[in-house]
């Protein structure tokens, strides 16, 4: 449903970036409206979909915020998101402040969402378009293997790996993500 809301409000053609779970609703678009997509940025993601492992950490996460403990939740989840070196300071405040503005309702849906999404391996395997593959290479939540599995499965794949990083790229080096978007723009 995400992807045919965004899909409605596009343009008839373009490039499309996804962070994270957005990478999710990146793949489910190109799965949706293959002839619509130029080029797809994938970053701090996966093709496929849940292990057990993380299945089961999805629904426990959901439970505790159900059981009112969503900003233990949240805590929980920062040496999973950001760097060692960019944890206990400002940037681990404003995570937290920026997963408070979700709040605990729309965090539920979200993973809620994730739980039901597709494995997308054999659809980029048979895309003809620019797939860039973008991670931190520190990523504890989407693995440097599995940004590889999406350069290796694209036709036309390119694999950029931003050093000393977690999983939030797009903050814990803009310019460096920004960089690499804008190399993927233009000559990718």
């Amino acid at each position: 449903d995400m992807a045919k809301i965004v899909l409605s409000d596009a343009p008839q053609r373009f490039a499309v970036a996804g962070f994270s779970m957005g990478g999710y609703i990146a793949l489910e678009m190109l799965r949706q409206a293959p002839e619509r997509i130029t080029r797809l940025a994938l970053l701090d993601t996966t093709a496929r979909d849940d292990t057990k492992v993380k299945a089961r950490a999805r629904i426990d996460a959901i439970d505790a915020c159900e059981k009112g403990q969503f900003a233990d939740v949240i805590q929980g989840m920062i040496p999973i998101l950001l760097h060692p070196d960019h944890q206990k300071t400002p940037l681990t405040d404003f995570v937290l402040k920026m997963a408070a503005r979700v709040g605990s309702d729309a965090f539920v849906r979200r993973h809620q969402a994730m739980q039901s999404r597709k494995d997308s391996r054999k659809l980029i395997s048979s895309c003809d378009i620019s797939v860039r593959a973008i991670c931190g290479r520190q990523d504890a939540m989407c693995s440097l293997e599995e940004h590889e599995e999406i350069a290796d499965l694209a036709r036309y794949g390119r694999l950029s790996i931003i050093e000393e990083c977690g999983h939030m790229t797009i903050l814990e080096r803009p310019h460096a993500a920004t960089a690499l978007l804008r190399d993927w723009l233009i000559y990718d």
